[in-house]
């Protein structure tokens, strides 16, 4: 069964990766404000519910990240490829080539609004080493303030595949790089599974841990294990070993994210082990808004502080307008990331354009910074 199998992605990842996006966008929107402020009377219960919940679409996120990382790095469970160093340096460009572009909107627009929109949800002009921990995806880790709402994410998503790619590399350099005809998990899966026990049961009940890998690998090892389970004859024992961490990870301390994440990777394994689901080409503009939800993801709060701001200014108290506004910033915030996604993410990008535009997101803020500073 699991040569008949889809090996990654399909209509039902990427619709996933939709809904998730477009919740993650609504709950900035909320969480921000001001124009959910001003909207809020006319719909409370939406309102909170986007402000409070709709971030805990972040972990389905992790599990589809986790699910596609062991499709591309190990189907079998042993490494699919030899140099590991290699892979490591193409998602960090893949990934800060599409964000520094974003960064730069991000500074501009900020720069732009500064002078009239005093609202919490802004931040001050960048400092050169704030611009270079956003470069390196280390601003979490020196506690530097993010540039934009969601850049944690990022280098959490780096330093999770970074981990699972040299776990693997590992596994392959000491164990060998044949699975062979044996139907126990490998020693890489092993690792991954205590990992994840760990993970869930340890350091995700730590805040003090949310800035690094170990805190989310609980959700990303599950979807890792959804991936396994899927690809197996018998998927019933990755099933039963994934409900069990879930338990007792519940057990130990109730959290919705985690109770989310592990009902999100068991549904994942039943919708992708049945062919009439996973078959089923679903709405194909949400299709195409999972496919460019990282590039969504990284615009859509500057494109989002823009309109908080014009409409914020003009129309303060109006709420017909705060509520178009709202849906005005959505929108905008998908076309923005629709262009991104095109010109930029989905191209293969070099070492020199990473370079580039790191560059230029320091030399922009940095001019912003001196602009402010003499105004």
């Amino acid at each position: 069964m699991s040569s008949s199998l889809p090996a990654s992605r399909n209509a039902v990842i990427d619709c996933a990766k939709g809904l998730a996006c477009a919740a993650i966008v609504w709950h900035h929107l909320a969480f921000y404000g001001p124009m959910a402020d001003v909207v809020e009377p006319l719909l409370p219960a939406l309102i909170e519910w986007l402000d409070q919940d709709a971030r805990m679409a972040v972990q389905l996120f992790l599990v589809l990240a986790g699910y596609l990382a062991a499709a591309s790095l190990a189907p079998a469970g042993l490494a699919r490829h030899s140099e590991v160093l290699p892979q490591i340096a193409r998602r960090f460009v893949r990934l800060v080539v599409p964000l520094a572009v974003a960064l730069v909107l991000a500074v501009l627009i900020s720069a732009l609004v500064r002078p009239w929109f005093d609202h919490a949800s802004m931040s001050g002009a960048p400092t050169l080493f704030q611009l270079l921990a956003h470069a390196l995806l280390l601003q979490g880790i020196v506690g530097e303030e993010s540039l934009s709402a969601g850049v944690w994410y990022v280098a959490i998503d780096f330093q999770l595949f970074a981990l699972t790619a040299l776990l693997f590399a590992a596994g392959r350099r000491w164990f060998g790089s044949e699975a062979g005809a044996s139907a126990r998990p490998t020693p890489g899966q092993v690792v991954v599974v205590l990992l994840a026990a760990a993970s869930l049961w340890g350091f995700n009940r730590d805040a003090d841990f949310d800035n690094w890998a170990v805190y989310f690998f609980g959700a990303y090892g599950l979807g890792m294990m959804a991936f396994w389970a899927v690809r197996a004859a018998r998927p019933w024992a990755w099933s039963a070993l994934m409900a069990a961490l879930l338990g007792v990870a519940l057990w130990l301390e109730w959290r919705t994210r985690i109770a989310l994440a592990g009902s999100a990777a068991l549904a994942l394994v039943a919708v992708m082990r049945s062919p009439r689901l996973y078959s089923v080409p679903g709405p194909a503009r949400l299709q195409q808004l999972g496919q460019m939800s990282y590039s969504v993801f990284l615009v859509h709060f500057p494109v989002c502080l823009l309109v908080n701001a014009v409409v914020t200014w003009f129309w303060p108290d109006s709420l017909a307008i705060n509520l178009v506004g709202l849906w005005a910033a959505f929108a905008l915030s998908l076309a923005t990331g629709r262009l991104l996604y095109q010109r930029v993410e989905r191209h293969m990008p070099s070492w020199q354009d990473a370079l580039r535009w790191q560059a230029s997101l320091v030399g922009t803020g940095m001019l912003m910074t001196w602009i402010t500073a003499w105004t």
